[in-house]
């Protein structure tokens, strides 16, 4: 009997013929083909740009302010029907309705109803017009150029809360457009948040910032910013101060420090700037009559005008301090602090 023949041995030899032939295809198929030389680059010309055009900026689109000043414009309406000559008690008690309800105040009240009595040609509206008008002070230019081999220095004052700093980033966007080179002194140093917002505003402005650390003495910051201005020529130096409670002698005391520091040489100053709420009114006149004295103050700047109907606290407060209303302002936006007018706010208020 033939014995049996044992497979295995078969077996393994297939096995290993066939794992020697699967590495000779995948050799075969991973076997790199020639890649071909990459041209040659093709020279490049000796000047790539031979000048650098500035980049273009469009211009801030004016401001409607009788569409701005929507709120206060709505208390007029009534008045602005008044076109007749006629005055008797109905309209001499809306006018003085209106303008008590726009924060005018009593005196320019008054007056107002006054000048009525003697009569009114031209018709009810345009008498109060003519009024209001007469009643805001023609002089409100700012100063900007300093002395030779001085640095100007414009100081904001005003009580925590009125958009003082805010105030001070939109009026450095317009002074650096202007063309004038502009240091932020970060004086208000009892505010945690003050130095941080200012920092924002300085970035977004194109200015320098000075600032110290919280707690820091506020005329040092000033002092320091002075000095880094007149080192490198520039312009004009914006301070914020302290804003706590105007009823604080402690803090009325340090504002007048800081203004003595702020025009000591090379510094000299050329406006201190009160900034309130319009949207206070009658609160506004209380508050600039605590900072008038220990501040020098030269002008008013009256913030959130858009966001009151109580506009008539422009003439109360020109007539009452006899300081005038310089920037209003009457937006979020960095160019919605503006120059006020007196003609155009008027006529906002009470032109058809």
């Amino acid at each position: 009997m033939i014995g049996a023949v044992d497979p295995w041995p078969v077996v393994g030899a297939v096995v290993v013929i066939g794992a020697a032939a699967a590495r000779t295809l995948r050799r075969r198929r991973h076997r790199r083909r020639p890649v071909p030389p990459a041209p040659a680059p093709a020279p490049l010309p000796d000047v790539l740009v031979t000048a650098v055009e500035p980049r273009p900026t469009l211009p801030e689109p004016p401001v409607d302010l009788a569409e701005r000043l929507g709120r206060s414009r709505g208390v007029f309406d009534r008045l602005r029907g008044l076109t007749s000559s006629a005055v008797g008690p109905e309209q001499l008690a809306l006018v003085e309705e209106v303008l008590l309800r726009s924060d005018v105040g009593v005196a320019t009240t008054t007056a107002v109803l006054h000048q009525l009595a003697e009569g009114a040609p031209e018709g009810v509206a345009a008498a109060v017009r003519a009024a209001l008008r007469a009643a805001l002070v023609s002089e409100r230019s700012v100063r900007v150029e300093a002395d030779a081999g001085r640095v100007g220095v414009w100081l904001f004052v005003g009580v925590n809360g009125v958009g003082k700093t805010t105030t001070i980033g939109k009026i450095a966007t317009r002074e650096v457009r202007a063309g004038r080179q502009v240091i932020l002194a970060a004086g208000d140093t009892f505010r945690a948040a003050a130095a941080d917002q200012l920092g924002q505003w300085a970035e977004r402005s194109g200015a320098d910032l000075v600032r110290a650390h919280e707690g820091a003495d506020p005329g040092s910051v000033v002092h320091d910013a002075i000095g880094r201005a007149a080192s490198r020529g520039a312009d004009l130096v914006l301070a914020d101060t302290a804003g706590r409670r105007a009823s604080s002698t402690n803090l009325l005391d340090e504002l007048a420090k800081v203004r003595r520091v702020a025009d000591r040489e090379p510094g000299q100053v050329l406006e201190t700037l009160l900034v309130v709420d319009a949207t206070t009114g009658q609160n506004a006149l209380s508050q600039a009559r605590e900072f008038l004295a220990a501040a020098a103050v030269t002008g008013i700047v009256l913030t959130k005008l858009d966001g009151t109907a109580r506009g008539g606290i422009v003439v109360a407060i020109e007539r009452e301090l006899g300081i005038p209303v310089k920037f209003v302002g009457v937006g979020e936006g960095p160019h919605d602090l503006i120059a006020f007018d007196p003609d155009a706010f008027v006529a906002s208020l009470l032109e058809a």
